[in-house]
């Protein structure tokens, strides 16, 4: 199975969305304001994205041979995904989803030597060949609790129908954190919108996930109108950058709660959202890796003083449409700093700055224009830590001349056909792993994404 054609399953997936999906049509509310509205009871889904990105040699002060560095020689990089999402109604309020997924990833010197990670495709567990696997299978209940009906219509494991302003949701099994929280309308799908790890989520949200980005676990929404507030507990992973989930969710787990707000300005809509999260782990905080060395002598290494601890942190989001065809957005996430990360990405500073132009402006409709700016940073002792020769799963060049590492992203994405984009992307990155002794780095990207 493992080294299955990629095409192969590209085809099948291809021919599986073709079937039809059985819907019917039904009244939502009720008098005067009645509409009718689709409701599916089974969908059948998928998407394809190719992601190529070159980066050219960059300065160096130097490199040192068994670290974390990113390769100062020119590299080329690439990513292919396929999913099939499978969804069906099992009773009134009771859905079920399944996803299939194939992915390759080539990535830039193994994946280390940059937070902020330029393909959010890549996977940490991925290679050259073709890897499947199951991302989500989970369940979502809702329950109607009134207020306006409101309709949804068919997407990735949403089935069309209808919903009320008012409403509690519960959804559980195997999925993404981030299918839940810290959503964004401008920044939060790498094959829509932005390349990068820290420009599609919380760059200091070091959420519960195995290697690939899922864990198991339950999460709870309530709806009143313009409000949501969500809570969640989830599996984290036995080790720091690990594959294998701790089954073990009454002691150790990831907790997160998230309250948002639907807002106008002008008359055109925005959120704002904060999440708080807190994770309970085995994991090494650095000023104990840093005395461990000091007695002991050598380089320090989190691995070697492991114990249960606890991060926690927050994610402040916004997002605000400015214009018919402009939103800008901006996040401002921070963790305490103490551990090292465990799931996620090597942050615990971030600011966001980014903006979303709708090609509408210049008679291209689908088209899109996205520009970030992101600043990422790190606790002082996490600084002394790398500073010292240590290294996480991501960084760690040998020694360190702290700068924040900041990141410029912009993209344009070109509306081919129905469903259909091309993308092309440019990342711009200053001081990689926060050493001021290397770059700055430039990424050229590509992108080729259809839905189906």
């Amino acid at each position: 199975m493992k080294h299955f054609p990629a095409n192969i399953l590209v085809c099948l997936v291809f021919a599986l969305i073709s079937l039809p999906a059985r819907s019917q049509v039904e009244t939502a509310g009720a008098g005067a304001g009645s509409k009718e509205v689709e409701k599916q009871d089974f969908e059948l889904k998928g998407q394809l994205t190719y992601i190529g990105q070159v980066k050219p040699s960059f300065p160096a002060a130097y490199t040192l041979p068994g670290f974390n560095s990113l390769s100062s020689s020119k590299e080329e990089s690439r990513s292919i995904t396929a999913t099939a999402y499978l969804g069906a109604r099992l009773w009134p309020g009771g859905e079920a989803y399944i996803n299939e997924e194939m992915v390759i990833g080539v990535p830039f010197s193994n994946l280390t030597g940059l937070a902020a990670v330029p393909n959010t495709e890549l996977q940490k567990a991925s290679g050259p060949d073709p890897l499947f696997y199951m991302p989500r299978v989970f369940i979502r209940q809702t329950w109607g609790l009134g207020g306006e009906t409101q309709r949804v219509d068919s997407a990735f494991n949403q089935l069309a129908g209808a919903l009320q302003s008012r409403r509690l949701v519960l959804s559980a099994g195997k999925l993404s954190i981030m299918d839940i929280f810290d959503g964004n309308a401008y920044a939060h799908d790498g094959r829509r919108d932005f390349f990068n790890w820290v420009n599609v989520a919380g760059g200091a949200f070091d959420y519960a996930a195995d290697v690939r980005g899922y864990s198991i676990g339950a999460a709870i929404e309530y709806y009143r109108d313009q409000w949501a507030f969500r809570a969640g507990r989830f599996m984290v992973p036995r080790q720091s950058n690990g594959l294998q989930l701790n089954y073990s969710i009454m002691n150790f787990h990831g907790d997160q709660a998230e309250i948002e707000h639907d807002d106008e300005l002008a008359g055109l809509p925005g959120k704002v959202r904060l999440l708080l999260f807190q994770n309970r782990e085995l994991m090494g905080r650095f000023a104990d890796a840093l005395a461990w060395a000091a007695q002991r002598g050598g380089t320090p290494d989190v691995a070697n003083v492991r114990r249960p601890d606890t991060k926690r942190g927050y994610v402040l989001n916004l997002e605000q449409s400015v214009a018919r065809d402009l939103g800008v957005f901006a996040r401002l996430s921070r963790n305490d700093g103490r551990t090292e990360m465990f799931s996620y990405t090597e942050v615990e500073r971030s600011i966001q700055l980014g903006a979303s132009l709708s090609g509408d402006r210049w008679g291209r409709h689908g088209d899109t224009v996205g520009l970030a700016w992101t600043v990422n940073g790190l606790s002082a002792v996490h600084r002394a830590y790398l500073a010292a020769g240590g290294t996480g799963f991501l960084i760690g060049d040998g020694r360190l001349d702290y700068r924040p590492e900041t990141l410029g992203e912009m993209y344009y994405s070109v509306l081919l056909a129905k469903a259909r984009w091309l993308t092309a992307d440019w990342s711009h990155i200053v001081n990689p792993a926060y050493n001021a002794d290397r770059g700055p780095v430039n990424v050229f990207g590509v992108r080729l994404h259809a839905e189906f």
